[in-house]
C-alpha cells in the first residue's frame, strides 16, 4: 500500500506531507520516527452517485422565503471536491455575478484543456490533484481523451453536484428532452471553488483529498460539498482523512456537507459519520418518467424509463424472457436475469428480452449490455419497487416491478407469438408521493460511533436533472452502438453524491443570512426544521424491502425544509472543543487528537459518558439499561425574547422525563441548559425505538429526535 505521512512543522500548525510505498510493520517503525505524528493509510475513495428545489419550495417568489431573504447565496463560497467542472456548461455562466471577494486566496490552476480563462466570476478558483492517485496507480495517461490532467471534468459527476449547488438559470434545460425546464442550483449567485480529486479510471486517493481539504481552508471557501467516501468498515476518525479533513475546516468555521453512501437499504451501512459533519440520506421528488408497454392483446402496462424514441420500438416486436433463449453453457438462473455471456444471439437478435432481478444479478446497466451484445432491440428489466430510474446507452430499457414483469410473462404464456412496443417516455409532476428515502441511501446507526445519529438529514438524490460533461460517455463508446456516441450537456442522476449538494446550496444561503452561526448552528437549524411528513401530510415512508415508515436511522432528523431552517428559535451549538472531548471520549490517544486539533491536546477525561453528551440536535441512547440522564444546551438565535415549553414524543418501551420543562430567554440570558432522563419499562434486549422531543415558544417548533435501544447485556450485537 501507499502510505501518508504527516509531520507537525515548528509552528505546531500546519501539516506537510509525501507518500512511500510500505507495508505495515515497515509502518509501525516509521511512527516511532522523531517528528512523525501519525502513519496513514493512503485509501482509494468512491464517488456516491429541476424539479427538486420547486419541490422543496425553495422559489424565488417565495415571499420572505430562504432565497431571497438570503440574496441566492450572493457572498458565500462553495467549495467541491469531485471530479472536476465542465467550465463551459450554460450554469457556470458569469450573469449577474459580483464581484470576487478580496479575501479570496485561491488560484484557476491551469492543466490540460483548462486555462485561466475557464474561471470567471462564477467558478472564482479551480485546482487540480493527482499526486495521491498516481502514487497508488502509476502515471494516468490522459492521451485517450476521456482524462485531462486539469480541472476539466471526462466524468460529469462534478460538474452535476457543482451546478446542483450553485448552477446559475438555464431555461429549456432537459435530457433527452425529459424532465424539461429551468435547471438552477441551489444557491445560484454563490461562488464555485473547484477541487478535482477524482478520475475517470475511477477513485479519488485520500492523500490528494487531504491536500485540498488544505487547500480550500487556506482559499477562503465557506461551504465544502464532498460527494465520495469510504466503503465499510469504517477507519478511526483519527486515521479517516474526510475527518481528519473536514475536522480541520469545520475548527477554521467551514461546514463540511458530505454523502452518506448508497448501500441502503441495509442498517449500519451509513459512512461520513464524524459529528462534524453534515450526513445526507437522499430522497424522491413528485416528477416521474411513466413510460407505456403494450401488449398484442392492447393491454398495457407503465414502467419508468428514459426513452425518448431515438430507436424506433414504437412498433411490435417480439418479445422474449432471457431463460428460454440461453446460451448453451448458460444455467437458466443466470439467463433469467440476463447475466453477462448467458444470452444465445442467435435467439435474442432483433428481439425485446425481459429479465429479472436476482440476488446475484441486480444491475439493470448488466442486463442491458447483455442484451444489447447479444443483438437484442430493447429491455424490460423487472426489479424491487424504486423510483430510481437508471439509463442505458445503446438500446431502449424500461424498468418496471416484479407484479408488472410477471403480468407481461402471463401474457407471453398465453400466447404463441407473443409481441410488445413502447412508448415515448412522458414527464408527470404531482402524481408520485414523495418525499420517500431512496432505497439506496445508506441507513444507520452508524458503526463507528452509534450514539451520533447518522444521517443528519435527507434531500432529494433520486433522478435529479443537472449539468453534465459532454465527453464523459467516450469511455462508454463499447456499450453503445456504432457512430452513435450521446453527448448531453444536462443529465439525470441518482444518489446521495446528488443529496449532499442540495444541502450544500442551503447551507451558502444560510450562511449567507446568518454570517456569524457555525457550523454546528447550521447543521442544527437544518436538522430541528425538518419535515417528517410528504406532500401529503402523510408520514415520509421509506422504500426497502419492503416499504416501511421512515425513521431517524433513514433520514436524521427528517426531509430538508429550507424556508424553515432560516428561522429555527434555537440552536444546539458547539465549539472545537466539543468534539475534541468527543475524540478523548472515544479512546483516541493524546498525539492522534493533537494531529485533528493541530494543537497540543491532553485528554483529561476519557469518560465514554461523554458521548451521549454531546450537544448534538439528537440523543442517541444505543445501551439503555435501566435509566441514563443526558444534557444538552440551547441558544435563543431569535431577536426577540422567548418562552419554550417541553413536549415528548417518548420511544416505544421508555419514560422520558426533561427537566427544566420550561426555558426562559431573555436579551441577557441567550443559552440554557436541560437535561433528559430515559427509564426503561421493559427488562429485555431490545431494538431500536425512535420519539421525538420539541421545544415550542408558539411560533418555532424545535424538533430533535429520541433514539433508544434497551439492553440487559452491554455489547449485545443488535439482531
Amino acid at each position: 500500500m501507499f502510505t501518508l505521512f504527516i509531520w507537525e512543522r515548528e509552528d505546531g500548525m500546519s501539516l506537510s506531507w509525501f507518500r512511500i510505498r510500505t507495508i505495515r510493520f515497515f509502518q509501525i517503525f516509521l511512527e516511532d520516527l522523531p517528528g512523525v505524528v501519525r502513519v496513514v493509510p493512503n485509501r482509494i475513495l468512491s464517488l456516491h452517485t429541476t424539479r427538486s428545489w420547486d419541490f422543496l419550495q425553495l422559489k424565488p417568489n417565495v415571499e420572505n422565503g430562504i432565497l431571497s431573504k438570503g440574496h441566492s447565496g450572493t457572498g458565500s463560497i462553495i467549495g467541491v471536491m469531485d471530479t472536476g467542472i465542465w467550465p463551459e456548461s450554460e450554469s457556470f455562466k458569469d450573469e449577474n455575478m459580483g464581484e470576487i471577494p478580496p479575501r479570496w486566496n485561491g488560484i484557476c490552476q491551469e492543466g490540460e484543456g483548462f486555462n485561466r480563462s475557464n474561471c470567471n466570476r462564477k467558478i472564482i478558483g479551480a485546482r487540480w490533484y493527482v499526486k495521491g492517485y498516481e502514487a497508488e496507480f502509476g502515471t494516468l495517461n490522459s492521451s485517450d481523451g476521456v482524462e485531462f490532467l486539469s480541472p476539466r471534468d471526462a466524468v460529469g459527476h462534478g460538474t452535476h453536484t457543482s451546478s446542483t449547488a450553485a448552477g446559475g438559470m438555464v431555461k429549456d434545460a432537459s435530457f433527452l428532452g425529459l424532465a424539461q425546464g429551468l435547471a438552477r442550483g441551489g444557491a445560484p449567485l454563490a461562488w464555485l471553488a473547484i477541487y478535482k480529486i477524482c478520475w475517470a479510471p475511477g477513485g479519488c486517493s485520500s492523500a490528494d483529498l487531504l491536500a485540498a481539504f488544505d487547500d480550500a481552508t487556506f482559499d477562503g471557501v465557506d461551504v465544502i460539498s464532498l460527494s465520495l467516501g469510504s466503503s465499510l468498515p469504517l477507519s478511526t476518525y483519527v486515521d479517516d482523512i474526510i475527518s481528519i479533513g473536514s475536522f480541520h475546516a469545520v475548527a477554521k468555521g467551514i461546514s463540511v456537507v458530505c454523502s452518506a453512501g448508497n448501500s441502503g437499504p441495509y442498517p449500519q451501512t451509513v459512512i461520513n459519520t464524524a459529528p462534524w459533519v453534515i450526513t445526507v440520506a437522499a430522497s424522491t421528488i413528485d416528477r416521474a418518467f411513466p413510460t407505456a408497454i403494450t401488449m398484442g392483446n392492447n393491454q398495457t402496462v407503465v414502467g419508468q424509463a428514459f426513452y425518448n424514441g431515438k430507436e424506433d420500438l414504437n412498433k411490435f416486436y417480439p418479445i422474449v424472457i432471457g431463460k428460454d433463449i440461453a446460451a448453451f453453457d448458460a444455467d437458466e438462473g443466470s439467463a433469467r436475469s440476463c447475466e453477462s455471456g448467458t444470452l444465445n444471439a442467435t435467439l435474442v437478435r432483433g428481439k425485446i428480452v425481459i429479465c429479472f432481478q436476482s440476488e446475484f444479478q441486480r444491475s439493470a446497466a448488466t442486463a442491458a449490455r447483455t442484451v444489447l451484445d447479444s443483438g437484442g432491440v430493447g429491455l424490460i428489466f423487472a426489479k424491487f419497487p424504486t423510483k430510481d430510474v437508471h439509463f442505458s446507452f445503446g438500446i431502449p430499457y424500461i424498468q418496471v416491478d416484479f407484479a408488472i414483469g410477471t403480468s407481461l410473462l402471463t401474457y407471453m404464456e398465453a400466447n404463441r407469438n407473443p409481441i410488445v412496443k413502447f412508448s415515448f417516455t412522458k414527464t408527470v409532476i404531482g402524481q408520485q408521493i414523495s418525499p420517500e428515502v431512496a432505497f439506496f441511501s445508506s441507513r444507520g446507526p452508524s458503526s463507528l460511533s452509534p450514539s451520533v445519529l447518522k444521517p443528519d438529514i435527507a434531500a432529494p438524490g433520486v433522478n435529479i436533472l443537472a449539468s453534465w460533461s459532454p465527453v464523459s460517455n467516450l469511455e462508454q463508446t463499447d456499450h453503445v452502438t456504432p457512430n452513435y456516441i450521446p453527448q448531453f450537456n444536462f443529465k439525470v442522476e441518482s444518489g446521495t453524491s446528488m443529496s449532499c449538494p442540495h444541502i450544500s446550496g442551503i447551507v451558502a444561503l444560510l450562511k449567507a443570512i446568518h454570517p456569524t452561526w457555525s457550523p454546528a448552528a447550521i447543521k442544527s437549524a437544518i436538522v430541528t426544521t425538518a419535515s417528517l411528513k410528504d406532500e401529503y401530510a402523510q408520514s415520509i415512508v421509506a422504500e426497502g424491502a419492503p416499504h416501511k415508515q421512515a425513521d431517524p436511522f433513514d433520514y436524521g432528523g427528517g426531509h430538508v425544509d429550507p424556508n424553515k431552517a432560516m428561522d429555527p428559535g434555537l440552536v444546539y451549538d458547539m465549539e472545537v472543543s466539543d468534539y475534541v472531548r468527543f475524540l478523548c471520549a472515544m479512546g483516541y490517544n493524546n498525539s492522534a487528537i493533537s494531529l485533528m486539533n493541530r494543537a497540543s491536546t491532553t485528554c483529561n477525561d476519557k469518560s465514554t459518558k461523554f458521548l451521549v453528551n454531546l450537544n448534538l440536535p439528537s440523543i442517541t441512547i444505543p445501551e439503555l439499561k435501566k435509566s441514563i440522564t443526558v444534557s444538552r444546551q440551547v441558544t435563543n438565535v431569535s431577536p426577540m425574547n422567548a418562552v419554550y415549553t417541553a413536549r415528548v414524543q417518548a420511544p416505544a418501551g421508555t419514560t422520558v422525563r426533561v427537566g427544566p420543562s420550561t426555558l426562559t430567554f431573555n436579551s441577557t440570558r441567550k443559552k440554557l441548559k436541560f437535561k433528559v432522563t430515559f427509564y426503561s419499562r421493559l427488562r429485555v434486549q431490545g431494538r431500536y425505538s425512535f420519539g421525538n422531543l420539541f421545544w415550542e415558544d408558539g411560533i418555532h417548533v424545535v424538533r430533535i429526535p429520541l433514539i433508544v435501544r434497551t439492553i440487559i447485556d452491554e455489547f449485545y450485537a443488535e439482531t
